[in-house]
């Protein structure tokens, strides 16, 4: 972990990506007014991270429109998975991916930089994920019209059908996977964009013993767009986004990476799984868009969340209820104090 001590502290050192993965291997220090593939994309804002990439609003100066511009890390960048499963995609959709509710990829290139070589991918503009309009309707009080609801519904399940008849399974579906399209603000000014986005925030990153910057660091952090003005989800699509956990049907992988709200029962109880494990949780993001949360809470511990699961969907399967009767034996002997010598 960066020691963060040794900078000029401010609110946005703690609470955008950390500064450890920018590394060799890690991110790319990306700064506002950077360009990209010979200036062809310039970098005005930020619009969000993850564990794998960082992920910026940036300009497509050759077709004059806003694209979203992901940074790949340096050691997940070759033979990127999320490359091969886009362009297989893409290829059995016959150029049709938004019309099946899946983010389009626009354009890939790599970008040298001092962490190493990083797999770049553009994508159309994409509005707030799912869970962020999902908190910002219930935390008020709020709910999404049924109809939104529904529509909601239809298009991330026939995405996910799409996907199984491709031959696939996306592997981690879920409400920060899942954004709105943004088709209306593409081609808008920049002061147009900036007035649903925000401005951008950023803080220089300047060590306190006045040190120059390590090469890998960037030289300033940018807060992450929180979409403050969006109002259009009763009017743009959803598409599926974030390929990277993505596996061919009969050569899945060994784990997946699994929110604990969203394990999936198979994973608990017979530590392997298939493409359907996209249904359950499709099912679970259905029942958030209705009541504002998943309907489990993980709380550390399998048995928790397994009880939670039957008192929702009632009786497990057969071959599954001896491993939780020993599961349930386990955990009460956990929860039993000890005699004391």
């Amino acid at each position: 972990m960066e020691d963060l001590s040794i900078y000029r502290q401010s609110n946005l050192l703690y609470t955008q990506e950390q500064l450890s993965r920018y590394r060799p291997g890690g991110y790319h220090p990306v700064c506002l007014g950077d360009t990209f593939k010979n200036g062809r994309y310039e970098i005005h804002h930020k619009l969000g991270w993850g564990g794998f990439s960082t992920v910026w609003l940036a300009n497509d100066k050759e077709k004059n429109r806003w694209v979203s511009l992901k940074v790949l890390k340096a050691d997940t960048s070759q033979g990127s998975q999320e490359l091969h499963n886009l362009q297989l995609l893409e290829k059995r959709s016959q150029g049709r991916l938004p019309s099946k509710y899946i983010v389009p990829l626009l354009d890939s290139f790599t970008h040298q930089g001092p962490n190493g070589t990083h797999q770049c991918l553009v994508f159309e503009l994409l509005g707030p994920s799912v869970d962020r309009v999902l908190r910002d309707y219930y935390s008020s009080g709020d709910t999404l019209e049924s109809e939104t609801i529904l529509r909601m519904s239809e298009q991330l399940l026939e995405a996910i059908r799409f996907i199984h008849d491709a031959g696939m399974g996306h592997g981690d579906i879920s409400g920060g996977n899942v954004a709105f399209s943004c088709g209306h603000l593409s081609n808008v000014t920049k002061d147009e964009l900036f007035e649903v986005l925000g401005l951008p925030e950023s803080e220089d990153l300047v060590r306190l013993d006045g040190k120059a910057l390590d090469k890998g660091l960037p030289k300033h952090i940018v807060k992450a767009t929180e979409w403050d003005e969006w109002i259009d989800e009763d009017d743009e699509d959803l598409r599926i986004l974030d390929f990277g956990e993505a596996f061919l049907q009969g050569d899945e992988p060994r784990a997946l990476a699994q929110p604990g709200p969203l394990r999936v029962p198979e994973t608990i109880f017979l530590q392997c799984f298939d493409h359907r494990v996209d249904l359950w949780r499709a099912g679970c993001m259905i029942y958030a868009f209705i009541f504002g949360t998943y309907p489990f809470q993980y709380l550390g511990e399998d048995d928790v969340l397994v009880a939670q699961m039957i008192g929702f969907v009632e009786e497990l399967p057969k071959d599954w209820q001896q491993m939780w009767k020993r599961m349930r034996l386990n955990s009460k002997h956990k929860l039993e104090p000890r005699e004391s010598e």
